[in-house]
């Protein structure tokens, strides 16, 4: 494999690693360490350090053996894949599947299945993963099926030129749409969580608007401008109107007072965010063509929706219990 890039005038002045993890965005810059430091990849011709100061103009050059960028065990999994090509594939995700292998999650997952499925995708970074979705966060991800392709949606992402629209249903009634702009990252005291962190936080803006207005939720588009790990759970607690059955940021369970027995039963069943990646549109590596795609909810949310239309109308006044 071999690979060329020109370092811009906007690297200047960076290390040699820095800038190479800039024009080879899909490999890891510990790889690309490893490259450089054994002579793989040069710098304008010749060996360097990965210390090494870069100037613009500057050509890198990768000469390496691409060997598997992953050692995750493929599964034979079921996957309800909305449209595959030599570039990539786009996969409904159910709610409940973990999207990659991590600690105490080795088998099962969303990559697992797609080795299974493609075993070309073990040399490809992350097994093809450029964007997750949450374990029970249900909808629409894109995966690269080659390198070329990696690097296309990597950039596009970095550049915010993938657009993705989610469905959720919150707890209380905004006044209308908004836009929250609120850095976010490790919660300060519970490692495991996220949140908002104004002073050491990665910027992170979310739009919403509303879908639909019962009396005590609220059904809101809403669309992400970043991707940070929980962002729109994050942002939306944040703001005061948590996502509904959402176990870590949606406080306190309450029912509506008066509520139903059929509501009751609905909430009280309804113990995972109500969160779906609805819409997802990107430009094809390979072609160059805007591609888009659409999944419906997924059942357990329309039956959410039909209950809370059915018995939390928007005028019937009731009050929400305690977040």
């Amino acid at each position: 494999m071999e690979r060329k890039a020109t370092a811009g005038d906007d690297l200047a002045g960076a290390r040699f690693d820095q800038a190479a993890a800039q024009l080879f965005p899909e490999f890891s810059r510990a790889r690309l360490q490893t490259w450089i430091r054994g002579g793989q990849l040069l710098l304008n011709g010749s060996s360097a350090r990965p210390r090494d100061t870069v100037y613009g103009g500057c050509e890198l050059v990768l000469n390496a053996q691409l060997q598997s960028e992953v050692s995750w065990v493929a599964q034979s999994l079921p996957l309800d894949i909305l449209y595959e090509d030599e570039e990539l594939l786009v996969i409904d995700k159910p709610a409940g599947l973990v999207v990659h292998p991590g600690a105490g999650n080795q088998h099962g997952t969303l990559v697992n299945a797609l080795l299974s499925h493609r075993p070309a995708l073990e040399s490809v970074p992350r097994g093809g993963i450029v964007h997750r979705l949450d374990k029970e966060t249900s909808g629409l991800l894109v995966v690269a099926g080659t390198l070329n392709a990696h690097r296309s949606l990597v950039a596009q992402l970095q550049k915010k030129d993938v657009q993705r629209e989610y469905f959720a249903v919150v707890r209380g009634v905004p006044s209308g749409g908004g836009r929250i702009e609120a850095a976010i990252g490790r919660h300060p005291r519970q490692r495991t969580r996220m949140a908002v962190v104004p002073n050491s936080g990665k910027p992170a803006v979310t739009h919403y608007r509303i879908a639909q207005r019962f009396a005590q939720y609220t059904a809101l588009n809403v669309q992400l401008e970043t991707g940070r790990t929980h962002q729109i759970r994050v942002h939306m607690a944040h703001r005061g109107y948590p996502l509904l059955g959402d176990p870590v940021y949606g406080g306190r369970f309450g029912l509506p007072r008066g509520c139903s027995d059929r509501l009751a039963d609905t909430l009280r069943s309804f113990r995972r965010q109500a969160l779906h990646a609805r819409r997802l549109s990107f430009v094809h590596p390979g072609s160059g063509d805007l591609c888009s795609f659409e999944s419906p909810l997924a059942e357990d949310l329309q039956s959410l929706l039909k209950v809370l239309l059915e018995e939390n109308p928007p005028d019937s006044g009731r009050s929400l219990g305690p977040l």
